[in-house]
């Protein structure tokens, strides 16, 4: 299926309407942008699950929002009694992001162009150049070098008064993340959702999340599901996957039907890396 004119295009940005609201993205992200271009949506098993989990009322934390594409379900899922935490530090991204919210007319998100990590302090985003295809979603801040500076901060500097799901997507900073969200880990006992894609790093980040007290599971969305928004019937990215992780605080009563993961050289595939 061909999808309708755009609501607005300029350059390589396009405005279109997708299955959770209208959405605001560039054509020269290869996979978010080039998702919301085709499909209507981006990674939809991984929205579906964030829809489940959230409740009205409820209060997530997103570390590495990018343009909004998941952090527009979170906000649906909690209502406007509730309350979404979005940080990316990738400045021209944060622009899509709060316009993909202003869109969608929700206001119940505080965004910061900021990163979560174990203390405060600041990185730098690496020199990118948006007017050429690259995949803004896999950009990884650095301690110095070239690039612009931005603030780091903790997650438990945002002093929540509840806290229901972290998710937490940010190119190998992860067990940093964690590390700063430690006070509300142990307060509030969220649900986690973490990337978990380096199979170097995965057992130190399994090891860390399990003795905090959690159980873990494997959560594999596909890019590609047959039942997208625009009903195109091919998939462009070859079966590509995000590898992620859900993770329930000990004592939480959830039916899960996931692969669990009992300990930390557990990877999500049998046969290894």
């Amino acid at each position: 299926m061909t999808a309708p004119p755009p609501l607005y295009a300029k350059g390589d940005l396009r405005l279109r309407p997708c299955r959770h609201g209208a959405m605001l993205y560039s054509l020269n992200d290869i996979y978010i942008g080039r998702s919301l271009e085709v499909y209507g949506e981006y990674a939809e098993d991984e929205a579906e699950l964030y829809g489940k989990i959230l409740k009205p009322g409820q209060v997530a934390v997103e570390a590495g929002a990018n343009i909004g594409a998941h952090t527009v379900v979170m906000a649906q899922a909690v209502g406007p009694t509730g309350m979404v935490a979005a940080a990316e530090p990738q400045r021209v991204l944060l622009q899509m992001l709060c316009a993909n919210l202003a869109l969608n007319g929700l206001k119940n998100v505080r965004t910061a162009g900021c990163g979560f990590g174990a203390a405060p302090g600041t990185m730098r985003v690496p020199p990118l150049d948006y007017a050429r295809a690259y995949n803004f979603g896999a950009v990884k801040l650095q301690a110095e070098g070239p690039g612009e500076s931005v603030q780091v901060v903790t997650i438990d500097s945002l002093d929540l008064p509840r806290c229901d799901l972290i998710k937490v997507d940010v190119e190998g900073m992860e067990q940093a993340v964690i590390a700063g969200a430690r006070g509300t880990i142990a307060r509030h006992r969220p649900a986690l959702y973490v990337e978990n894609n380096q199979r170097d790093d995965s057992p130190a980040l399994i090891s860390m999340l399990q003795d905090l007290g959690y159980r873990l599971w494997w959560h594999i969305p596909r890019l590609y599901r047959e039942d997208n928004f625009r009903g195109h019937g091919v998939d462009i990215f070859n079966t590509a996957i995000n590898i992620n992780m859900l993770g329930l605080p000990s004592g939480d009563e959830r039916k899960v039907a996931l692969k669990p993961i009992e300990g930390p050289q557990d990877w999500w595939k049998d046969d290894g890396p």
